[in-house]
């Protein structure tokens, strides 16, 4: 499954982001994944959540991202949940190309057993219509 946190720069998608993989951590089995552009939201998360540096690693373009992505779930069986904080920029994904790569993210959902939750910074109503289903909370 894929979850959408929508709103344009500023409006506390992060918050709404950390608040959920916060309060959620507490009713998961699995392991749970953070990935960020930097680690400046690291003191703000449970301990029992890894944070990813994605900067770190190189990650230049979507496919890039979605190999990263691939690697992180084959390494962790235990894995359940993923969260995305600024996801275009991680993903290097243009606003105009987000629906190609969430419906790869859709796939591997499926495919993996792993629950994603994407913070992007665009208004709902400029999303294409067959991503607007997925939306959770819009700012």
């Amino acid at each position: 499954m894929v979850q959408l946190i929508v709103g344009n720069k500023g409006k506390g998608k992060t918050k709404h982001l950390l608040d959920k993989v916060n309060t959620e951590i507490k009713n998961v089995q699995g392991n749970v994944v953070y990935l960020d552009k930097s680690t400046k939201h690291m003191f703000e998360l449970n301990n029992k959540i890894r944070l990813i540096d994605v900067s770190d690693y190189l990650v230049t373009n979507r496919d890039e991202f979605i190999g990263f992505i691939c690697g992180i779930i084959s390494q962790d069986h235990d894995l359940q949940h993923m969260y995305f904080d600024s996801f275009l920029k991680i993903a290097c994904v243009d606003a105009s190309d987000i629906g190609t790569t969430i419906d790869k993210l859709e796939t591997i959902s499926s495919k993996f057993h792993v629950d994603f939750v994407l913070s992007i910074s665009v208004d709902e109503h400029e999303l294409p219509e067959n991503l607007k289903s997925k939306v959770i909370v819009s700012l």
